[in-house]
């Protein structure tokens, strides 16, 4: 059986739902199938914890990926080798959203025109995420 799609799923301390607003916002993303631990009988939560995302499905024009804050009790790593490659087909559009996404992070490589012909940067979001940002240029 062959895999037909891949998803990140990335996960927070207590501040998915911040990021989603955040992700909404910067990326124009649609928040799908938000869950709350609160949400589910099955899964015991203290009071503090009832409003923690569980999961969510973002989706980003043809992209998706998921969101969840670790499981009451547990702590995720915030740094990671890992990067969200965002492809883009317009630059200026790629631009707005990549300063947008920057805010209250840090800029690791900034936008530049690369040697393979596309517009590159990356950066590190106020959640500890890391993005990549890529936009083929048009050849002629």
């Amino acid at each position: 059986m062959a895999i037909n799609k891949l998803n990140p799923y990335i996960m927070f301390n207590g501040t998915a739902d911040k990021a989603l607003k955040f992700y909404e916002k910067a990326l124009g993303a649609k928040i799908e199938g938000l869950m709350r631990f609160g949400d589910v009988k099955e899964v015991p939560s203290k009071p503090e914890d009832k409003t923690r995302v569980m999961h969510a499905l973002v989706r980003l024009d043809a992209g998706e990926f998921m969101v969840s804050d670790a499981m009451p009790g547990k702590n995720e790593p915030t740094e990671s080798n890992m990067h969200v490659c965002l492809n883009f087909d317009n630059v200026d559009d790629m631009t707005r959203k990549f300063d947008a996404l920057s805010a209250g992070g840090k800029i690791t490589g900034p936008l530049q025109d690369t040697f393979w012909g596309a517009k590159f940067g990356t950066l590190t979001d106020q959640f500890s995420v890391n993005w990549m940002f890529n936009c083929e240029l048009k050849k002629g």
